[in-house]
């Protein structure tokens, strides 16, 4: 995988983030705030929109959304687009995120909806359904949901190789997706042609499947967008 690398970066690192959840826990006990939606409305909502198309609650789909954060794209599924809350599971590396989460579940009456304390790189999320703890399979997930946690990712420590974090990413998401699952992600930090280049690889199984379109603005003489949503799928062998 030929990423873009990114020099090391607090946001980047757990004790940043563990940080932000701790005041945004403490905020949200003392006034009810939810804390911010990453990336704005905008994108959550197209992200939304790109999964009630492509992925529709009547087919009762696993979605895992990889750095849940506050849990706002799991809940606008489930409020908005009635993806069943038994079949949604959110997990962050920061455990106050997850009890936040968990308490804005349980306010909002979605507390059937999992959160779980889970480090995305180094182990496994929660079996959810039935169907996950029967045949005991990884790769069972319907679809994989990232957004901005790969470009946090990409800010941390290198390691003893000098190897970024995210190298080892796309495989990660392509050993948790069924074959034919989706993996939708949208980052602030990579183009759309090098989520491609960093995706769809033969050690992940991910091809390309399609992305969300933004408002386009010119600067140097280049055309870009604010963010990039792509869509991939897992190849069916």
């Amino acid at each position: 995988m030929n990423a873009i690398e990114f020099e090391s970066s607090k946001l980047g690192s757990k004790e940043h983030w563990d940080s932000v959840y701790a005041r945004e826990l403490a905020s949200f006990r003392e006034i009810g705030d939810e804390g911010e939606i990453w990336f704005g409305e905008e994108s959550m909502y197209k992200m939304v929109q790109w999964t009630a198309e492509h992925i529709p609650y009547s087919d009762d789909p696993t979605i895992l959304e990889i750095g849940s954060g506050n849990g706002t794209l799991l809940f606008t599924l489930h409020e908005e687009e009635h993806y069943s809350p038994k079949r949604l599971c959110g997990i962050d590396y920061s455990s106050d995120a997850v009890e936040l989460a968990k308490s804005i579940a349980l306010q909002r009456g979605a507390q059937e909806i999992i959160f779980d304390t889970c480090d995305f790189l180094m182990q496994d999320p929660p079996s959810i359904s039935q169907e996950h703890q029967s045949s005991r399979r990884i790769d069972s997930w319907d679809l994989l949901l990232d957004k901005g946690t790969y470009d946090a990712i990409a800010l941390g420590e290198k390691d003893e190789l000098g190897r970024p974090p995210v190298f080892q990413y796309p495989s990660r998401v392509g050993r948790l997706l069924k074959p034919g699952g989706f993996f939708l992600i949208t980052s602030c930090n990579f183009t759309e042609e090098e989520l491609k280049t960093n995706f769809a690889t033969q050690d992940s199984g991910l091809v390309y499947h399609s992305s969300i379109k933004y408002p386009t603005f010119t600067f140097g003489g280049q055309n870009g967008a604010k963010y990039s949503s792509v869509a991939f799928q897992k190849i069916t062998r």
